[in-house]
């Protein structure tokens, strides 16, 4: 990696860590020029733009996503396995973010915007749901769950836990709400078992 990859790849892991405290929309040029002790013109000279720094942030929290919950999770064996493995791995995805996971606040900043940020958060999170049903087909097909599942509504159940757990720890501040969510979704798992 060359120089310029090597800062672009650095601000962006800054980015990323003030987007999930701050969120994408406070992420400026000038703050993060300043928490990386760079000019705004030298920050700008990556980036072009606020927008292009957004997109650029949440690409970069997609390549980390998948490397860290997607591929491992692919590795486990089909079924129930890569299932579970899935849902442990996103649960550690979310604590590894000083604020929390970064897609969540850019949803709620971005939901009703259009353009090239929002366009790519649906993407994204179109992409995850169908990961998470490919999944469940998966599991209904090696006999793991029954096979009057639907496996889109056990997707959409599993990201209704997500928010729920989001909602609960970041707003609540409820200590407890990582356990009250591998509990909740043992009883999906026990719903949806063959």
């Amino acid at each position: 990696m060359g120089k310029g990859a090597e800062t672009r790849d650095l601000i962006l892991r800054r980015a990323r860590d003030l987007a999930s405290i701050e969120g994408l929309e406070q992420l400026t040029i000038g703050l993060l020029a300043r928490t990386v002790g760079m000019s705004k013109s030298g920050l700008f000279a990556h980036f072009k733009s606020k927008e292009q720094l957004q997109l650029s942030v949440l690409q970069a929290a997609t390549e980390r996503f998948v490397r860290e919950v997607i591929a491992p999770a692919l590795r486990e064996p089909r079924g129930e396995p890569r299932v579970q493995a899935l849902f442990e791995r996103w649960l550690g995805w979310e604590a590894s973010f000083p604020g929390g996971c970064p897609y969540q606040t850019a949803i709620i900043e971005f939901d009703d915007r259009p353009g090239i940020v929002r366009d790519y958060l649906v993407e994204t999170q179109r992409d995850w749901q169908d990961a998470l049903t490919t999944a469940a087909r998966i599991a209904l097909e090696e006999g793991h769950f029954r096979k009057d599942l639907d496996p889109e509504t056990f997707a959409f159940q599993f990201t209704c836990l997500a928010l729920g757990y989001y909602q609960h720890k970041h707003l609540f501040r409820d200590g407890s709400s990582k356990a009250r969510t591998r509990d909740a979704f043992e009883q999906l798992l026990e719903s949806a078992r063959a």
